[in-house]
């Protein structure tokens, strides 16, 4: 969703079924569409589809190269993947009703980019490092000892994560026009083998964006108990959400 309707914007893009994306306008604004086969991306078919995760990531860079492109000319609001309407009046109409919403947001995100602050705890020191030699008590209650002294220390920087994480979110909030939080992607989802505690988001103003990456690294050097890593920029996905009909 844009307010200029440019088609050299679109170039030789194609949309997630291959086909070429087109603008329907009304009330000021500009939606960028494409036809797509039900057989596809009917209700049933995208409840199967999002199962297989070569499909879905097909067309998750498909959609996001085109929201790429009208970013790179203006700004534009990304609408959630395999939002579908029957006919271009359907999309008119969402475009004539709900048009002071949508130049809200426009507002919003003009002259400003997405970063992603993802935060997961660091590894913690085996406390059985420093056990000594074997306890006067015996091998079972060593064994013990060094399993409640390895439970705090866990709790311990558990607890440090925490408040660190809250304290780098809430600097780096104020470094943003907008903030918000994400649950924490798994493990397999975001590639790393430690546990992720905060996964944010901040909307950033372009000339502020090298204050926010230093202000991130800085985050990430100065706390023991958590690593910080930045992603993006991105489209505005996470401030471009808009609330149901």
């Amino acid at each position: 969703m844009t307010r200029d309707a440019d088609p050299a914007a679109l170039g030789e893009l194609t949309g997630v079924s291959a086909e070429t994306p087109r603008f329907i306008e009304a009330a000021g604004l500009a939606a960028v569409v494409g036809d797509v086969p039900l057989s596809s991306f009917g209700e049933e078919a995208l409840h199967r589809n999002f199962e297989d995760l070569d499909w879905l990531g097909a067309v998750a860079r498909a959609h996001d190269s085109v929201i790429v492109a009208l970013i790179d000319r203006g700004p534009a609001i990304p609408m959630r993947l395999a939002t579908v309407y029957h006919d271009d009046d359907r999309v008119r109409h969402l475009l004539e009703s709900r048009a002071a919403e949508f130049a809200r947001v426009l507002d919003q995100v003009t002259g400003r980019t997405e970063w992603g602050v993802k935060i997961f705890l660091a590894p913690a020191p085996d406390p059985s490092s420093d056990a000594g030699g074997p306890s006067p008590r015996g091998a079972g209650a060593a064994y013990l000892a060094r399993r409640r002294a390895a439970l705090d220390s866990r709790e311990h920087q558990e607890r440090c994560a925490a408040e660190q994480a809250d304290r780098a979110h809430r600097l780096l909030a104020a470094l943003a026009v907008d903030a918000t939080t994400h649950p924490p992607q798994s493990r397999a989802l975001a590639g790393e083998d430690a546990r992720m505690i905060l996964n944010g988001a901040y909307l950033v103003d372009h000339e502020h964006t090298l204050r926010f990456a230093e202000a991130a690294a800085a985050c990430d050097q100065d706390n023991d108990a958590i690593r910080v890593r930045l992603t993006g920029p991105w489209p505005p996905y996470s401030f471009s959400v808009l609330e149901e009909p």
